[in-house]
């Protein structure tokens, strides 16, 4: 049963200080690996548009599952029991039903008899809950293509979803209407080519689309559904203009756009001619990266932005009196409203800080009423978790570059052992302030941890986005260099035990790093780590090879730029690589040459290079299984390199 929470400011007040005194009584628990990195107790809360019935995620037998609880009931019911694929996304349909997917992972599954030998297609199933009779059924079955819902919320037609298919061209995605009732499947729009995102309006008729060639993007809309689709905006992938949903005015729509200004602003956009009729919020520091909608009301209420910790405009007075309310019942942390019933009044509110892994509440607008309902990790309690701070330094040639520096409870920042963490993309990607599992462990076993958001992050602006195209073994290397010298020469890092880890492009930086400086970093760790341009580019997913051009600008032409792509793989210079280092990766990785890596670690080992290789044939991704597995090699790898401990 959910309980009402109701706040005290003396009960505030010495928790305060009970945390305050155990961030300074110089004794840190060790937490267990296991209970960092555990799937969340529950998670992806949502609640039914009538407002009778809370859903969420949580495992079962090691798979995430679907339950249900009725909002005056004492117990909650558990809908789903899969054991070999997890629920994936789900949502709540305007006639208050579920409708949840699952994408079946079968390229290493045995095929049954009668199969002729040949391996079987990857799935994406959908199902439908049917909540009065609590029962399930499956309203479709595709092999080897990418379903997506665009709309389950439909007034006019509460039995109509909108989902969209690539199965009919792997490269652009068909719209279609499913009978929730009937399971009946019907073509409703063919891509007219290239267009990947699909806007209906508030009747659910798709008016607005968004197209890309992998070069220009192309905002396309129509009147009336009857009408052909015209071009009313186009422009080269760096600027952008991101819609978001139609709003309460006749053919106007909101959107993200950085069109003529550096950074992303909250725009009103006129669909007849593509102009921009109103400016509705910019912030001259930070892109504008997230916002809250109103589908009741049709309007954009906050838009938020992050240059250090993410800040927040409200720009409509019911919501900035919610928000008042609530931020000053959660001090210290972030409260966001997740979901909302239909008529706004029973909320879904998430709270989170760098300290609070995240707890769910409902919120009841009519009695103030603040109820949790979940947390994502009860294993891990704040106290015992470290703080996050912004943190900022001038690059070689004069550039601010923005991060986030999390040192140890019991340790003065002085001296310090340090992981520094690259993020991965790079492009667009970015660390933001919250609460990261792998920064806490590794702060709880005793290291600072360095977050640099370098040239080609995202949220900072076009300018800065833009400056790091074709700079992956250049300016973004020299930015983490020049953070890591900082540390430094602010005496925080203790020069001869600092290391270097990421995944992804952050596990080529971390390659890059001790190929460049094997002065500078004691040891790497590197997961799926991108090590030959060459072959990154020639794997590229087919759904992503209409974006060729647009690869080719960021990141390098194979043919026109071979001299950089030879100059930075870590491929073509294993010799260069002394440092210490262990490798992880999934053998079902989509995005990995798995040839070209166990020839890189032979040639690492045939020249004495200290490295560990672990690889899982059979996963594309280290799972929740073996994330731990994971973690706990990587704590004896540093501590072995580190010697942090005695």
């Amino acid at each position: 049963m959910y309980r009402p929470i109701r706040f005290k400011p003396i009960i505030l007040v010495v928790l305060l200080t009970l945390i305050l005194q155990a961030c300074s009584n110089g004794t840190v628990r060790e937490i267990p690996v296991r209970d960092f990195f555990r799937p969340p107790e529950k998670s992806n809360f949502k609640i039914s548009p009538d407002g009778k019935y809370i859903s969420y995620l949580k495992p079962y037998k090691k798979r995430q599952n679907l339950f249900i609880h009725k909002l005056g009931e004492d117990r909650d019911t558990m809908v789903t029991s899969f054991t070999d694929y997890k629920v994936g996304d789900y949502s709540w349909t305007y006639g208050n039903n579920i409708i949840f997917t699952q994408f079946i992972d079968r390229k290493f599954d045995k095929p049954k008899s009668g199969d002729g030998g040949k391996p079987l297609q990857d799935q994406i199933r959908i199902y439908m809950l049917n909540v009065a009779m609590m029962k399930v059924r499956t309203l479709l079955i595709q092999d080897n293509a990418m379903v997506k819902t665009v709309q389950t919320k439909n007034r006019s037609y509460p039995e109509i979803i909108t989902i969209t298919s690539n199965k009919r061209d792997s490269l652009n995605s068909d719209v279609f209407r499913l009978n929730i009732r009937t399971g009946e499947l019907k073509p409703y729009i063919i891509n007219p080519g290239k267009v990947n995102s699909w806007f209906a309006d508030q009747d659910g008729v798709i008016r607005l689309a968004k197209a890309s060639d992998g070069v220009d993007e192309y905002i396309l809309f129509r009147g009336k559904e009857e009408l052909p689709w015209k071009t009313i905006i186009k422009n080269n992938f760096k600027n952008r203009v991101d819609p978001i949903a139609f709003s309460g005015t006749k053919n106007y729509f909101y959107a993200l756009s950085n069109v003529d200004r550096d950074k992303s602003a909250l725009v009103e956009i006129n669909a007849d001619n593509g102009k921009e009729v109103n400016v509705m919020f910019a912030s001259e520091n930070a892109d504008i990266m997230d916002f809250g909608y109103s589908k009741r009301k049709h309007q954009v209420e906050s838009v938020s932005w992050e240059a250090s910790k993410q800040q927040t405009q409200y720009l409509d007075g019911d919501i900035a009196a919610i928000y008042n309310e609530l931020n000053e019942q959660f001090k210290g942390s972030k409260a966001r409203i997740i979901d909302r019933d239909s008529l706004e009044r029973r909320f879904i509110i998430m709270t989170y800080a760098d300290r609070d892994p995240g707890s769910y509440y409902l919120y009841e607008l009519d009695t103030k009423k603040l109820t949790k309902i979940g947390e994502s990790n009860p294993a891990v309690k704040s106290e015992e978790l470290c703080e996050m701070k912004p943190v900022s330094f001038k690059a070689t040639d004069g550039t601010t570059i923005y991060g986030y520096l999390t040192t140890p409870q019991d340790k003065t920042p002085n001296n310090l052992p340090v992981v520094v963490l690259p993020h991965g993309g790079p492009f667009g990607n970015s660390n933001r302030w919250g609460y990261s599992a792998e920064v806490q462990f590794l702060a709880n076993r005793g290291y600072a941890v360095f977050q640099v958001n370098f040239r080609g992050s995202g949220g900072y602006g076009k300018a800065f986005y833009h400056a790091g195209f074709k700079q992956m073994g250049g300016l973004i290397q020299q930015d983490i260099t020049d953070g890591v010298k900082w540390l430094i020469n602010k005496k925080i890092a203790n020069p001869k035990k600092i290391a270097i880890m990421g995944s992804g492009f952050g596990g080529f930086s971390a390659l890059n790093g001790i190929a460049k400086h094997p002065d500078l970093y004691n040891c790497a760790v590197v997961q799926s780590g991108l090590i030959n341009y060459f072959t990154y580019i020639k794997d590229v997913q087919p759904w992503w090879t209409n974006r060729l051009a647009m690869m080719y600008e960021m990141v390098g032409d194979p043919v026109k730029d071979a001299a950089m792509f030879t100059a930075i793989s870590p491929a073509f210079y294993p010799e260069k690589i002394k440092t210490p280092l262990i490798i992880f990766q999934g053998g079902r990785d989509p995005r990995a040459n798995i040839s070209d890596l166990r020839q890189f670690v032979g040639l690492l080992m045939r020249q004495k290079t200290q490295v560990s290789f672990v690889l899982k044939e059979n996963e594309r991704t280290f799972s929740e299984e073996t994330k731990m597995d994971m973690y706990a090699e990587i704590e004896i790898f540093l501590n072995n390199n580190m010697r942090v401990k005695p």
